[in-house]
């Protein structure tokens, strides 16, 4: 009689005499690190391994005893290799319960091998869709069938099937192989993962279909008709906003930024980096821009980047303090001397040269990011969290533009006018509403943000300018939202603006209009509101 094999890494309370040697199904699109895993299931586990297509050939080539799956079930793969693992003998070999004995009299009769460790990742189709000349038919190719199939087989039956879906677990595995209990372990931790990996592949497909649908079958105004995300975690943070709250970060934010020295970022670090990285992007002239708890304390463009950031400091000498600073272009040793002198959370550029870097180390706490992709932020949605559910909407990105602008009062705007308007209406809307900033040619000179009335931002505008003893006299007043009431732009007018740019839309505009003109002011409606709560 045969001496039934017993492997440690199997996990079979009976000694099943028909089924001598532990099988490994190996067949995945990224090849890093199977070799040596192949090599070691062989040599210190004794494996048969399975296989198909391109794995099959290389663990072959390798020198190693492979048999071809449709070997193994004794059919071939048909339909240009859509079926080829979709069979009893695979999915049986994966589901079949290790405890019960009329599954593995099924087994035995049916003749299906049970299989004891399955190694499968999937077509990239992620990675195929987000090329930009991907064909629709290149995309339903890559959608994984049989992958998938096996993946949640095996999980299913985790307490003795080991799956690996990630090339990064190929060493836990080996390790774990050596006990039993460690490998148990592992297994329920390893059929998460699977579950993770597929839920968020059909979330891929189902989003990439969705947006190919034409208008008019369920995809209302570029929205899906079911929001599904699924993202990776990426970090653990020490707390959230304050430290009583736990939080993490998940997704790809670190392929965005790279962290060139400092304390580890915190939650509120990478709000701030957000809404700073959203706010730059508005400028293609060198530009500084200064945030506090996401809101811009002070910014402008010039020449060079240290002629902006005296200007941006000049807005506001108080709140930058402990405050996120961002480049749009690289921070040089003049810049950073400058910027050495005030105590800040984050400095944010697309490039620091090597003075600049020498500066800001003596400074060991201070976070410097590089912008690895630039810092034109892309992300096209913004999510937020509500009872029951979530929000969902298009970022306020449109380009800022004077086609759709109008001139509703008398006087015509001077080209310096127009330069502020244009400038304080592309900071305005990454102020929190109700918003108010005044500006100068390329610059801020007075910011009120977040107040319950639009007169108190105002107010607070104009009393930050004059802190920082900045006239407002022939300033631009730019405002998120219509004014109400005159009162708010007569505001503006007694504190010395000339100029103003609003939406519009009140029903009182024409008395906000006559207000204007009978100050000599120019003002414009843009006809787009900008409220940021």
């Amino acid at each position: 009689m045969e001496k039934p094999f017993i492997d440690p890494s199997v996990s079979c309370p009976y000694p099943i005499a028909s089924f001598p040697m532990p099988i490994a199904l190996l067949s995945v699109s990224d090849k890093t690190g199977l070799l040596p895993f192949a090599q070691a299931l062989v040599k210190d586990h004794g494996y048969k391994l399975l296989s198909t297509g391109g794995t099959s050939k290389m663990l072959r080539d390798a020198g190693l005893p492979v048999t071809d799956v449709s070997e193994h079930t004794g059919f071939p793969e048909i339909m240009e290799g859509r079926v080829k693992t979709l069979h009893p003998k695979v999915h049986g070999g994966l589901l079949c319960r290790r405890d019960s004995s009329e599954h593995l009299n099924e087994a035995k009769k049916h003749g299906i091998d049970l299989i004891d460790l399955v190694v499968v990742n999937l077509y990239p189709f992620e990675a195929t869709v987000a090329q930009p000349n991907c064909s629709f038919e290149d995309a339903i190719e890559n959608i994984d069938i049989g992958g998938p199939s096996m993946l949640r087989s095996a999980a299913k039956n985790h307490a003795s099937v080991s799956v690996v879906t990630d090339p990064s677990d190929y060493e836990r595995v080996l390790a774990a192989m050596k006990n039993p209990e460690a490998l148990a372990e592992l297994r329920r931790e390893l059929a998460l993962k699977v579950f993770q990996r597929t839920s968020a592949y059909d979330a891929a497909i189902a989003n990439y279909l969705e947006a190919q649908t034409q208008p008019g079958m369920g995809n209302v105004l570029g929205l899906p008709s079911r929001f599904t995300t699924t993202l990776s975690l990426a970090q653990r943070l020490r707390y959230g906003e304050n430290p009583h709250q736990q939080a993490a970060l998940y997704g790809s934010f670190h392929e965005a930024f790279e962290q060139l020295q400092g304390k580890e970022l915190s939650y509120n670090n990478i709000l701030d980096i957000t809404a700073a990285t959203y706010l730059i992007g508005e400028f293609e002239r060198p530009t500084i821009s200064i945030l506090k708890h996401t809101n811009p304390c002070g910014v402008a463009s010039a020449d060079t980047l240290v002629e902006a950031w005296h200007k941006a400091f000049e807005t506001d000498r108080q709140a930058p303090f402990g405050g996120i600073i961002v480049a749009n272009r690289t921070v040089d040793k003049a810049l950073a001397e400058a910027i050495a002198e005030i105590f800040s959370e984050v400095i944010i550029a697309p490039e620091f040269d090597a003075d600049a870097l020498a500066i800001f180390g003596k400074k060991k706490n201070l976070r410097l990011m590089r912008a690895k992709v630039g810092l034109r932020a892309d992300t096209l949605r913004e999510v937020r969290a509500v009872i029951g559910g979530v929000l969902v909407q298009d970022r306020d990105q449109k380009p800022v533009t004077t086609r759709d602008f109008k001139v509703v009062t008398k006087r015509q705007p001077t080209a310096d006018e127009l330069t502020a308007m244009l400038f304080g209406w592309r900071v305005v809307r990454h102020v929190k509403s109700n918003a108010i900033v005044y500006a100068g040619k390329e610059r801020t000179l007075g910011v009120g943000a977040g107040q319950m009335s639009r007169i108190d931002s105002s107010r607070i505008a104009i009393w930050k300018a004059g802190e920082a003893k900045l006239g407002l006299t022939g300033s631009a007043v730019c405002s998120d939202a219509f004014f109400p009431f005159p009162d708010g732009l007569i505001a503006a007018a007694d504190a010395g603006a000339s100029c103003a740019i609003q939406p519009g839309g009140s029903v009182k505009d024409p008395e906000v209009i006559a207000a204007a003109d009978a100050r000599g002011m120019a003002m414009i409606f843009t006809g787009m509101r900008h409220f940021k709560h």
